[in-house]
């Protein structure tokens, strides 16, 4: 996918997650986001959606030093849909009139602006998969969105250490997991070594996977995620069980 499908992505995403909570009652419990309401979800992205315009707008060349940026939050939680709608129109409309191949700071490998736009569809993606499953929906993902994002978080996920502090741990002598879809060719071998880990484009490729996930790309992309149990009926793991252990258990995003 590229930045512009990305940016279509993120309206289109929005408008589902929108679609989803419009009728809910705003207080039923996110089960996948412990200690969150649909109403806690909500507002979760909608700031993310004002907050990476901003850094968008703004286009920073270093980390941020402050978090700050004018939410417009609605005075009653029963807004916030609303609220969510315009700060996808919000962000749209600087995706629009930003070069997202510019050069930008980021926290992960791309230093573009278009880093942040397909963050931005990432996290709106997750998160209306979030208010499905706790209205009892089973939710469904394109293909190739699933892909790309499965790509994204194995590729940035060696970056996330300073606000997912147990990815710091992902190390093993030399080992190699490999995640597969079922419903098609892709693949993503991560190599773990005593000083970190990363997808093998980075490292020199093992000829075999000491341990390996297959399933959906959909499902692959919910399962790293933390939104699925790999001990379910649509995975299929083989090689190191005690591998994965120590991958699931210190890869959460």
């Amino acid at each position: 996918m590229n930045p512009a499908q990305h940016g279509a992505a993120v309206t289109a995403e929005a408008a589902r997650f929108v679609a989803t909570v419009k009728a809910a009652d705003l207080s039923t419990p996110v089960p996948t986001c412990p200690g969150w309401t649909l109403a806690d979800l909500t507002r979760h992205v909608g700031s993310v959606h004002r907050w990476f315009t901003e850094l968008l707008r703004q286009r920073i060349q270093q980390p941020p030093t402050s978090r700050d940026v004018d939410l417009r939050l609605p005075q009653d939680r029963e807004g916030l849909p609303d609220w969510l709608t315009a700060s996808a129109a919000e962000a749209a409309a600087v995706f629009a009139t930003t070069d997202l191949d510019a050069p930008m700071w980021a926290w992960g490998v791309d230093q573009h602006a278009r880093f942040w736009v397909r963050r931005m569809l990432f996290e709106t993606l997750v998160h209306r998969a979030d208010a499905e499953l706790a209205l009892g929906v089973s939710p469904h993902i394109d293909r190739a969105l699933a892909v790309d994002g499965v790509d994204e978080f194995l590729t940035n996920l060696p970056f996330a250490s300073p606000f997912a502090p147990l990815t710091a741990q992902l190390r093993a002598p030399d080992r190699a997991l490999r995640f597969s879809c079922t419903d098609g060719d892709e693949s993503w071998l991560v190599g773990l070594r005593p000083d970190g880990f990363a997808l093998v484009a980075d490292y020199p490729r093992p000829s075999t996977a000491d341990a390996t996930v297959r399933g959906t790309a959909e499902e692959l992309l919910l399962l790293l995620y933390g939104r699925r149990d790999r001990q379910g009926d649509a995975f299929h793991l083989l090689g190191d069980q005690d591998l994965l252990t120590h991958w699931f258990t210190h890869s959460a995003f």
